[in-house]
């Protein structure tokens, strides 16, 4: 093999591991909530509003489905109705929690080894009512809740959070469900 070949597999690797690990990271100034108890998140949670971002674009009604697998990790179904199309569109993936089960942090993928950040960062502890979701950097933020509707005070507060967090809160997009 020449020195050329070897390089150029250098460079790809590098930078192969270089998108792997940035998709894993967290936000700097944000952190993942410890005390969580994966149990109590497993279910349905109604996606209330998010950034916007090509693999959910133009979906209403989103929601995602959260099981233990038998692996250890966690089965993720979600779900969107595309009125373009008249069609409901889902997506299967599989996460793992990337520190540990009671730590918020987890890394999910739906495109097979690829892994993204999934950073919950506040949640209401006492009854997994809502949770304020990231991804690796300030592109992602979901709030989601167990109901297709939250009062307006939660949404708020969910603005005001993710605003001082450096979030773009002018462009959130605030999901219809029926």
């Amino acid at each position: 093999m020449s020195i050329r070949i070897i390089k150029m597999h250098r460079i790809f690797l590098f930078a192969a591991l270089f998108f792997i690990s940035g998709c894993l990271g967290i936000p700097e100034g944000i952190e993942p909530i410890d005390d969580f108890e994966v149990n109590r998140y497993l279910g349905k949670w109604y996606e209330i509003a998010r950034l916007d971002h090509s693999f959910e674009r133009g979906l209403s009604r989103v929601s995602a489905e959260y099981a233990l697998r038998d692996d250890g990790g966690i089965r993720v179904i979600n779900k969107g109705f595309s009125e373009k199309e008249n069609q409901w569109k889902q997506a299967e993936g599989k996460a793992y929690f990337v520190q540990s089960p009671d730590v918020g942090y987890l890394k999910v993928s739906f495109f097979g080894p690829f892994y993204g950040s999934y950073v919950i960062f506040e949640m209401d502890k006492e009854k997994y009512q809502y949770a304020y979701v990231s991804g690796p950097n300030r592109n992602y933020l979901w709030l989601l809740a167990r109901t297709p509707q939250i009062d307006q005070k939660r949404i708020d507060r969910f603005i005001e959070r993710s605003r001082e967090l450096d979030f773009d809160v002018n462009n959130l997009i605030f999901v219809e469900h029926e």
